[in-house]
């Protein structure tokens, strides 16, 4: 039977879109019970493309295997109910603009009150309190102003009419992940001594914190455009012969690879060229530089050979493959990497598995998307109210669904 490391762990997941149902997921997929509290304007990213019969495939991505509650807080019954659920959490997670949920009396300081033993995670652009606490936040906008999106620019020149943005949200995956960390971290402390606490987890400090090259940039020191131009050396591109891009994950120019270099190539005269005698110097001359190694891989018929021959140098390269042409390789079958699951109207939705194994728990397939409302009943029988209860909270607007007639017909 699957059961995951936080297998009896309940989550109470208050959290919308993108940084904060990813945090949740990953709790999911690791074994909590996650409950989401959705309202009766629903989670926006239900409504993202592409669809399936009203149910966005990248809210099945993120939201797989949670059950969920919806509810209108504007009633007190309904704030009375989730004060109810989150005095038997574990766990909660939020991430709305600071104060939003003290509105409701659902922030950490009330909810310690009746229960001093949750860890509460709040995840927001700039944190809880501070200077920058009240402004919204997404995941570009936090890139803009942490230095994230700057060398994109500059790469792009000063065409602001056709400059864009990294296509993933960064600040919010990574930033779910850091949560992820922080609760586990909290979770170990509260083993120690009975209590919980607040986390607080910024996006633009976890932005900055996944840059590995902010020491450089606050160095002092002017590279000019340097970091620019070495960007096409650090990693460089290549064509092999049978068509196929590719990239070898060192420096071309550095002086601790180009030797790897010269060494794989059979070319110890390379390092006598006198363009090529300094970093300064090669990564001047990195076209010419470049287009001798690209010449010299043209000149192997497979890749099974090249690799071979970079291997000998130490040289690590990867093919340049789309997300379709991963998916279908045999790495991507042998450990699970894709999960296929129920898209509710008899089809199926592809996203991605686990990244982790453990060797003594067997995690669970992510189980199937939730329509808005769809474990009103089951969660709150858990609570210990009757039917007649509940009907009559769904027959006052208390209690809210979002269930296709189809589906709830069945």
């Amino acid at each position: 039977m699957a059961q995951g490391p936080l297998e009896g762990l309940r989550v109470v997941d208050f959290s919308r879109v993108l940084a904060g149902p990813h945090c949740s997921k990953t709790l999911h997929d690791l074994g909590a019970d996650i409950i989401k509290i959705e309202p009766p304007r629903p989670d926006i990213s239900r409504a993202a493309y592409p669809q399936t019969e009203g149910m966005s495939h990248y809210y099945i991505q993120q939201n797989s295997g949670k059950r969920n509650l919806s509810l209108d807080l504007n009633f007190p019954e309904a704030r009375e109910i989730v004060l109810a659920l989150c005095k038997t959490a574990d766990v909660i997670v939020e991430n709305f603009r600071a104060g939003t949920l003290a509105f409701f009396g659902l922030d950490y300081e009330s909810i310690r009150k009746i229960n001093p033993a949750v860890v509460y995670a709040s995840i927001s652009g700039y944190g809880h309190n501070g200077p920058l606490s009240h402004r919204a936040a997404y995941a570009p906008t936090v890139q803009a102003e942490c230095g994230f999106t700057d060398t994109a620019i500059r790469h792009l020149g000063s065409d602001l009419a056709t400059a864009r943005h990294d296509a993933y949200s960064h600040a919010d995956i990574y930033t779910g992940l850091e949560a992820v960390v922080g609760i586990l971290a909290a979770l170990h402390k509260k083993q120690q001594t009975g209590l919980g606490q607040h986390v607080d987890v910024a996006m633009a400090a976890t932005i900055l914190s996944i840059n590995e090259r902010v020491h450089a940039d606050l160095s002092g020191v002017d590279m000019g455009d340097e970091p620019l131009a070495l960007g096409a050396a650090m990693s460089p591109f290549f064509r092999v012969a049978s068509g196929e891009l590719i990239t070898i994950a060192t420096s071309i120019t550095s002086t601790l690879s180009f030797p790897l270099y010269t060494a794989a190539m059979r070319r110890a005269d390379l390092a006598l060229n006198a363009h090529f005698l300094t970093p300064e110097l090669r990564l001047k001359h990195v076209s010419e530089l470049h287009a001798i190694i690209q010449a010299w891989i043209l000149t192997f018929d497979s890749l099974e050979t090249l690799e071979a021959q970079l291997e000998e140098a130490k040289l690590a390269f990867g093919v340049v493959r789309s997300i379709e042409e991963f998916a279908a390789s045999e790495w991507v079958n042998w450990w699970g990497a894709i999960d296929t699951v129920d898209d509710r109207v008899g089809g199926t939705v592809r996203i991605p598995g686990k990244p982790w194994r453990f060797s003594s728990d067997t995690l669970a397939h992510p189980g199937r998307p939730a329509y808005r409302g769809e474990h009103n009943r089951e969660v709150l029988k858990e609570l210990g109210l009757s039917d007649d209860t509940v009907a009559h909270y769904q027959e006052a607007g208390i209690l809210t669904t979002g269930i296709p007639a189809m589906q709830a017909s069945k």
